[in-house]
């Protein structure tokens, strides 16, 4: 699966089934362009088990302000539509898969 790209109107729609890892960021945020090859490679591993989102926070304020988004990134886990994880700030791609393994079962 590719890693799908929302806005303010697509958001709820792509995170409403199964489990999500929703990408908060911003093309000027150094973390940001940090964890987008890991995000890549997660979604290479896992892309069958976990789809992700990435939501520019720039041009979809409504949407980062929902879900409380004060720092970015900022990582959310939804599982069937709901937040069940949150991770702030650049990880491992160990630790992004060992958080997604807790949601899956």
């Amino acid at each position: 699966m590719a890693i799908v790209k929302a806005d303010d109107q697509t958001f709820a729609q792509e995170t409403n089934n199964g489990v999500v890892l929703a990408d908060f960021w911003a093309p000027w945020c150094g973390p940001c362009k940090m964890i987008a090859p890991v995000l890549e490679e997660l979604d290479s591993e896992m892309g069958d088990q976990v789809k992700i989102v990435k939501l520019d926070v720039d041009e979809n304020q409504e949407t980062a302000g929902q879900y409380g988004v004060m720092s970015i990134p900022t990582l959310l886990v939804f599982k069937d539509g709901e937040v069940v994880d949150q991770i702030v700030g650049f990880q491992p791609k160990e630790s992004l898969q060992n958080t997604l393994n807790k949601h899956l079962s």
